[in-house]
């Protein structure tokens, strides 16, 4: 069956109200095996231009019917309107059936034989050059995925025989004609968002493992320090006749009990975290939909991490208590002192634990200064105070060849709106997602090779440059008298000069091109700044601005989808919405709306970076606190033992400073080793990540040491606190309790 994701719009005009929608064709739900709750599902037989025998049918998700219709049973047999399309509601699917794709969640699904009814005769089944669905299938019985890519060859040259685009040059069709069909396995689903996300999340997965390390760490050095306290009561057991295995158990068990209450406050936490962390991938463009109630195989998943953890720190206190000499132990009991070994081992751990801290600090500080690198990023235009307002034709009686002239006629009319600078149309905004590709062959330009001559388009209205305030800085802008019949024009960005021309004056060059805009040559007017136009991590790319109003609607209908920048004069853009609202409405009331900031969009383009920049910070303020307190609670421990050797020092005269550098002494030892090591590490590990920074380089010297400094405060601070309370020891009480 085929497929597409689409956002249908609920509203009859005005302000959109968009629902998420599904273009499916009619074998859909019997190839996934998928029945409806309520009703039924659309068949092949409802797959037809216009509609079936029942018209044109919707099937909506279980959600959906909760949310619209309170879940009544009489929702089936009700009419939908989807761009002011009646459809008959036929089907509910289950609770637990969202779509064929993971990571969104559909309202509405239709098929695809009823989107000429939607788009008219602008339908992308009759555009053989616009590619938009996407396949997928069930293998036989026993076929196997390399089976079905062979299949799919063998009937290849049919295939792409029977869908030639009509208007690609030779050499794309040539590539197109030999491009292999590959069947690719989808078991798990396919995911836009899984791709996309893939290597971030892996990132955070390992962090999490990283802290849960230093956690064990942490709770093996404390467990360590309570078995030691507890020597002679092992002693006594064993001495009376208890077996080593069953000091084991105890301990082991003991071990459990915390990692099972660990788990338990874990997956509490977690169901609340998983909701604000999927809330944050969503935004107004694109709804992110992820199921994460719990179930077996998470419930087994933590029940194994819980078991691994436990053994992971309870494994050494057990082995030490079931290596206890029962005389050793008596003879020791009231002495405060330890063994080598156990010092040793105590000390390995807090080692550990501040080289991982460290790892984590490193990763911490690279993500967040790649995240505040991009957010204050001079993308060469203003984002302050521009409302974008998309704005959908399609389903209005304006005429295609009208649409220009409509389009003009609602610049003018928001410019005249109350608290409005400017207003200006035009095909794509900074920072949208959506990109205009063109070839490009200047007067006089050095040479290229073909995909050298490729560059990003623009058609903009006058006002553009101003509304969005991107610099002009050489010849003219896009001026009124850019029409039809006039000199045909164009802008090119400073990149596009240095791409085509060596960075000379474009300013009277000429420049053809065969993209959206094709015809004769057109003159090169004006110099404009360089600035983002569809990622911000993308370098600045060559740029053509073209007058929208010298579209050549011979060749091809206008586009029905345009936006509309709109400057506002002062306060949030927001505030000019209701009035560019009506003002739109006074030139055509079923023109459909969508409202957006320019510098929400500008953060929604940040998604990633700050979800990745929020989460490392977080687990590394958390590394730093379990370093801190592991420090702490060894030191203290240390102290403790050895209160009886730091009163005799004290009584024997030592000043209350140099018990102080005795104590930190060994704190630095262990602070500077872990250090030393987790540097190696973040240096080795940071090469994979280097995908996921920006601006910076993965072994960073000023992250790297900025990074040791504060976990070196956090050492300092955690060994100073038990350091003076040690200095403060009262001699005469010590020597009278020994």
């Amino acid at each position: 069956f085929a497929w597409n994701n689409t956002r249908f719009n609920l509203s009859k005009g005005g302000e959109t109200e968009f629902v998420d929608g599904l273009w499916a064709s009619g074998g859909m739900f019997d190839t996934l095996g998928v029945a409806a709750m309520l009703g039924r599902t659309f068949t092949p037989a409802d797959d037809r231009r216009g509609g079936g025998p029942d018209g044109p049918v919707a099937v909506i998700s279980y959600s959906f019917w909760q949310r619209r219709f309170g879940g009544a049973a009489d929702a089936i047999g009700r009419t939908l309107a989807l761009e002011r399309v009646p459809f008959a509601i036929v089907g509910v699917t289950p609770p637990d059936f969202f779509g064929p794709e993971v990571g969104r969640a559909f309202d509405v699904a239709v098929p695809i034989g009823a989107e000429p009814l939607v788009r008219g005769k602008e339908s992308f089944l009759d555009a053989r050059s616009t590619w938009w669905l996407t396949i997928m299938a069930r293998l036989k019985e026993g076929q196997s995925v390399e089976a079905a890519t062979s299949a799919l060859r063998a009937i290849q040259p049919q295939v792409r025989d029977a869908t030639l685009p009509p208007d690609w040059r030779p050499a794309d069709l040539a590539t197109y004609l030999k491009d292999p069909l590959t069947a690719v396995a989808a078991a798990t689903g396919t995911s836009q968002m899984r791709r996309r996300y893939q290597q971030p999340l892996i990132t955070l997965l390992v962090v999490v493992a990283l802290v849960l390390l230093i956690a064990c760490a942490n709770i093996a050095n404390l467990l360590l320090a309570r078995a030691t306290a507890r020597r002679h009561e092992w002693s006594v057991r064993l001495a009376l006749g208890a077996s080593r295995a069953r000091l084991m158990r105890q301990l082991l068990v003991e071990s459990l009990l915390l990692a099972g209450a660990g788990a338990v406050a874990g997956l509490l936490l977690a169901r609340w975290a998983s909701d604000l962390l999927v809330n944050q991938l969503s935004t107004q463009a694109n709804t992110v939909f992820l199921d994460l109630t719990l179930d077996t195989r998470v419930l087994i998943f933590t029940t194994a991490v819980a078991v691994v953890t436990a053994l992971l720190f309870g494994a050494t206190p057990a082995f030490r208590a079931a290596d206890t000499a029962p005389m050793d132990a008596l003879k020791e009991q009231g002495r405060g002192a330890s063994s080598d070994s156990r010092v040793s081992v105590t000390s390995a751990l807090v080692v550990v634990q501040v080289a991982l801290s460290l790892v984590l600090v490193v990763a911490a500080g690279l993500f967040m200064r790649t995240f505040s690198s991009l957010a204050r990023l001079h993308v060469g235009f203003e984002s302050d105070r521009v409302l974008v307002v998309t704005v959908n034709a399609q389903r209005t009686e304006i005429p295609a060849a009208e649409r220009l002239a409509t389009y003009d006629r609602i610049r003018q009319r928001a410019a005249a709106v109350p608290g409005v600078a400017a207003a200006a149309v035009s095909l794509v905004t900074p920072v949208s997602g959506i990109t205009w590709n063109t070839r490009a062959k200047v007067s006089d330009s050095v040479p290229l090779t073909e995909r050298q001559s490729g560059s990003n388009f623009n058609a903009i209205s006058p006002g553009w440059l101003a509304t969005f305030g991107t610099p002009l800085v050489a010849g003219r802008d896009v001026a009124d008298g850019d029409r039809k019949g006039a000199p045909k024009v164009a802008l090119v960005n400073q990149a596009f000069a240095q791409r085509f021309l060596n960075g000379a004056n474009p300013i009277g060059h000429t420049v053809t091109q065969n993209g959206f805009f094709p015809g004769p040559p057109l003159e090169i007017v004006g110099l404009v700044a360089d600035a983002v136009y569809r990622s911000l991590r993308e370098p600045v790319p060559p740029t053509m601005y073209v007058p929208l109003a010298q579209f050549d609607d011979s060749r091809r209908p206008a586009p029905p989808n345009i936006s509309i920048g709109v400057r506002a004069r002062s306060g949030p853009p927001a505030h000019v919405a209701r009035g560019v609202a009506a003002a739109i409405a006074g030139v055509n009331p079923d023109l459909a709306l969508t409202f957006r900031p320019l510098a929400d969009q500008v953060n929604a383009s940040l998604t990633q970076e700050r979800i990745v920049a929020v989460l490392s910070g977080f687990f590394g303020a958390l590394a730093l606190l379990l370093a801190g307190l592991g420090l702490y609670g060894v030191t203290s421990y240390a102290v403790t033992r050895r209160r009886t050797e730091i009163g005799i020092r004290l009584a024997l005269g030592a000043a209350p400073s140099g018990v102080v550098r005795l104590v930190l002494a060994r704190v630095t030892v262990l602070v500077a080793v872990g250090v030393a090591v987790g540097a190696g590490l973040s240096v080795w590990a940071a090469t994979f990540v280097a995908t996921l920074l920006y601006g910076l380089e993965p072994r960073d010297p000023a992250t790297l040491a900025g990074s040791a400094a504060v976990l070196a405060a956090v050492g300092a601070i955690a060994g100073w606190l038990p350091a003076h309370r040690a200095s403060r020891i009262d001699p005469a009480q010590v020597l009278r309790d020994a």
